[in-house]
């Protein structure tokens, strides 16, 4: 009976899992291109290139200044602009390489590219090379989210289970209006010199991952959303 006793004790002792990690995010879902946060406002995230202002001439810097001015007087919504630090990933292009060292017939030049794959690997981990990449959000806050009160947001922080879900109608009207913020931002970069792309349900998927999960994220790559199976 004791022993009984004590084989229910370490039954009850044993740790329960924790709440899952996704309660503490504040992203309810991700599709069609856009991030749906718990408290129903939705963003989108572009991608933007570089442009090196030290290297242009008077005129192109003065030009690009007057751009940059009035692309922020044209604005009356916020948005947040990221810059992302990594370690250059040369994975794919290394497999690039030995997929046509394996394909080419002549020795010499197979030699050549296994030299050459050597020499990049060897440069790439001695000289610690970062690439950044240059992200903006946009956000698109309906009135209605600020309607809220004070217990209901509550409810959204200790239970984000119940959070919003939103109605196919209320989220296509939701976001036409940030596309529309999404058209006029990309104009007004371009008109810098600047190229923008939005970001896809894929990349974003990809881009969060990697952020919350910056050491996996290097090790254990993502399947294509499309090839996802969700159990109902």
């Amino acid at each position: 009976m004791a022993q009984a006793n004590e084989m229910q004790s370490a039954r009850l002792a044993k740790p329960k899992p924790g709440p899952s990690t996704t309660r503490f995010l504040d992203i309810s879902e991700i599709r069609d291109d856009v991030v749906v946060l718990k408290d129903g406002t939705l963003r989108a995230v572009l991608l933007i290139s570089s442009v090196n202002f030290a290297l242009k001439s008077e005129d192109e810097q003065e030009a690009i200044i007057g751009a940059y001015v009035s692309f922020l007087n044209q604005l009356d919504h916020p948005i947040q602009v990221t810059i992302q630090s990594r370690k250059l990933n040369i994975d794919r292009y290394m497999e690039e390489l030995r997929e046509k060292e394996k394909e080419q017939g002549n020795e010499l030049l197979r030699v050549q590219i296994r030299d050459y794959r050597s020499f990049v690997k060897e440069l790439v981990e001695l000289g610690e090379i970062m690439t950044k990449r240059f992200y903006l959000v946009v956000p698109f806050d309906p009135t209605l989210s600020k309607k809220k009160g004070f217990f209901t947001r509550m409810r959204e922080v200790l239970a984000p289970g119940v959070a919003i879900k939103l109605r196919e109608k209320q989220f296509q009207e939701r976001k036409q209006g940030l596309m529309q913020r999404v058209l006029n931002i990309s104009g007004g970069l371009s008109s810098m010199g600047l190229t923008v792309n939005q970001l896809d349900t894929q990349t974003l998927i990809e881009l969060y991952y990697s952020l919350y999960n910056p050491t996996t994220g290097e090790t254990q790559k993502l399947v294509d959303v499309e090839k996802l199976q969700v159990e109902a």
